[in-house]
């Protein structure tokens, strides 16, 4: 059962489409993702899903209400953390929760929110000095004050450490766990393939596809990535001239080579036959973000 449905979408800017004609629903208690380089339309989208503009043409409806003619009704089951969401610098962590709970007639418990946030020792902080990863928990917790059925995150973890952007993509798997539906705006592919059911991927406006993250994977062009360190120079035109070949580009004096399983075993006879040694030999999977630069032609 679809929880937000998005038909035909489009909105412009100064006569420029922001996003022309994007569709796409998510299912209740998914994860779904919308990927795409900066600028795709990816923020246009949320902000037409939460009733923050007003689409020029096409439908959103949110748990079956239209978000800016029924507003009261989406802004009482669908939470949001928008893109670089800030506050006023000396609110502490405890007044900005009881603030926000004011706005609900039956606000969640904040004193259990910020138990399972792990901001209990910090409710008397100022904002201003909370660190990056406590002010993204304290942006978690505003957007579930109100109990809500759907909770949009945009570029939730833009600007983390690598430590404090695992601990909110855990943070994200138990929100699901607690039955919220989960609309995830990023531009990261790993954050992407852990945490997605399915995924919308953007691009100029448009959704260039839509599939789980091994449904996108399989789509990549290139299903193997080969790279190595060649004990002597191989010729450009023998590498073309492998079967499969999707690309090829030098890393730090080394070679990485997208392709196939067929490409793996000519690369291979293509070596012996010239006596070469392939130092640092590893073959792998494609990633979402092959997939990602076939479907965009943009880098990750």
């Amino acid at each position: 059962m679809a929880i937000i449905e998005v038909d035909g979408l489009r909105k412009a800017y100064g006569g420029k489409p922001a996003v022309d004609g994007v569709s796409f629903s998510v299912e209740v208690g998914e994860i779904f993702g919308i990927l795409g380089p900066n600028g795709a339309g990816k923020t246009t989208t949320v902000e037409c899903i939460g009733g923050l503009r007003v689409p020029d043409d096409g439908t959103v409806r949110v748990a079956g209400f239209d978000p800016v003619a029924d507003h009261t009704r989406v802004a009482k089951i669908l939470g949001a953390q928008l893109q670089e969401s800030e506050l006023q610098p000396k609110i502490t962590v405890r007044e900005a929760l009881e603030l926000y709970s004011s706005f609900y007639p039956s606000p969640a418990d904040w004193r259990q929110l910020v138990e399972r946030l792990g901001l209990a020792d910090r409710t008397e902080a100022r904002f201003a000095k909370l660190s990056g990863g406590q002010k993204q928990r304290l942006s978690i917790a505003l957007a579930l004050i109100g109990s809500p059925k759907v909770v949009v995150l945009d570029e939730l973890t833009t600007g983390l450490d690598p430590r404090a952007r695992r601990d909110t993509w855990q943070l994200i798997e138990e929100v699901r766990e607690s039955g919220v539906t989960v609309l995830l705006v990023t531009h990261f592919m790993e954050e992407a393939q852990r945490l997605c059911d399915r995924i919308a991927v953007i691009d100029k406006g448009r959704v260039a596809a839509l599939d789980t993250p091994a449904g996108l994977v399989r789509r990549s062009s290139s299903s193997t990535v080969i790279s190595f360190t060649p004990s002597q120079p191989l010729a450009a035109g023998d590498l073309d001239a492998l079967p499969g070949v999707v690309s090829r580009q030098e890393r730090d004096g080394g070679l990485v080579i997208n392709g196939t399983d067929e490409t793996v075993n000519a690369l291979l006879t293509l070596l012996a036959r010239h006596h070469i040694t392939a130092h640092q030999l590893r073959v792998a999977d494609a990633t979402l973000d092959d997939a990602f630069l076939d479907l965009t032609g943009a880098t990750a």
